[in-house]
């Protein structure tokens, strides 16, 4: 009886430690949070259509187009944002004013500026000299680009200021003489509207020019995500990261069907029009060193024209997801 006993008790013993180590060997739970993610109306946008189309159920990511760059600064900043895509120098900017509480991840959109109007005769930085130049946003991406690529070719013109880029293509529409310094997909719909303008040159490949071979490259667009959440939620992150970069190459390599899906979404009218500008958005995915060595280069450029720019000073090393 006591054997019985004893054999009994071994049994359930044995019982309970090896359902104890089943539960110290069982995988954890897949973490199914809902990326709440910001993008401006525009090619940060288009880069990641197909991810918005693949997840219209919003199963993985909750999704905010906005107008104006500062909405995404204001969601991060509150954390009503987990990751936002922005202009390169907003980034830097944001770091300072979050003591260092985001980090970029990738990049993802390279030159997207050109030069547009109806004198063709323009077809150097050096040919400007005297103009008027009509662009967005004093103070903005656009507005210190133009000042290093005028400054650093002893340019002096006239800039011009207006609110937002459909005035610009009102007046490139009224005055034969106007330049305008317009983004993608600004620049293929002024084109679009009105077929005597021209685009008479590409901002990146100036800025290449003044740079030479080992220069830092043009950056507009970069992806940031909050420190909190990467450290809370790293495998989302990841797979964040991987969605962009196939959504980036999808539309690259089909802008045709990508355009469809920008149509829909709203984030440019026509998808014909849309078509026509991806091939000179630049979307990109660029992540790592190499992220790193192309913003870093960038921003010094900045920097040292305009510390403001990048909002007093450069980001320390831990500003880099790697």
């Amino acid at each position: 009886m006591k054997k019985g006993l004893t054999s009994l008790v071994l049994v359930l013993v044995l019982c309970i430690c090896t359902l104890a180590a089943c539960g110290k060997n069982k995988t954890a739970p897949e973490d199914k949070t809902v990326i709440r993610v910001g993008s401006l109306k525009g090619p940060t946008s288009i880069g990641i259509i197909k991810m918005m189309e693949d997840d219209k159920d919003g199963t993985n990511y909750d999704f905010t187009v906005a107008t104006q760059a500062d909405e995404l600064a204001a969601g991060i900043i509150k954390g009503e944002l987990d990751i936002a895509l922005v202009p390169a120098n907003m980034a830097s900017i944001l770091y300072g004013k979050t003591e260092g509480k985001i980090k970029v991840i990738d990049i993802n959109t390279l030159g997207v500026l050109y030069f547009v109007g109806a004198d063709t005769s323009i077809d150097s930085l050096e040919k400007l000299s005297g103009k008027t130049i009509y662009l967005t946003g004093k103070g903005t991406t656009p507005d210190y680009v133009l000042q290093y690529l005028l400054g650093q070719a002893g340019v002096e013109a006239k800039l011009e200021y207006k609110s937002e880029a459909a005035e610009v293509v009102s007046v490139l529409a009224n005055d034969k003489d106007a330049i305008g310094f317009l983004p993608q997909p600004f620049v293929t719909a002024s084109l679009v509207k009105n077929d005597a303008l021209s685009i008479l040159l590409n901002a990146n490949d100036e800025w290449n020019k003044l740079q030479g071979d080992g220069g830092s490259k043009m950056v507009t667009g970069v992806t940031v995500v909050r420190s909190e959440f990467l450290e809370e939620h790293p495998e989302r992150v990841n797979a964040f990261l991987a969605d962009h970069k196939a959504s980036a190459e999808f539309v690259n390599s089909d802008p045709a069907a990508a355009s469809a899906y920008v149509e829909e979404f709203a984030i440019i009218e026509k998808a014909k029009i849309a078509e026509m500008a991806i091939p000179y958005c630049n979307i990109t995915y660029i992540d790592g060193n190499e992220l790193k060595d192309t913003l870093s280069g960038y921003l010094s450029v900045l920097y040292e024209m305009s510390p403001e720019s990048v909002g007093g000073k450069l980001p320390e090393e831990d500003f880099y997801y790697n």
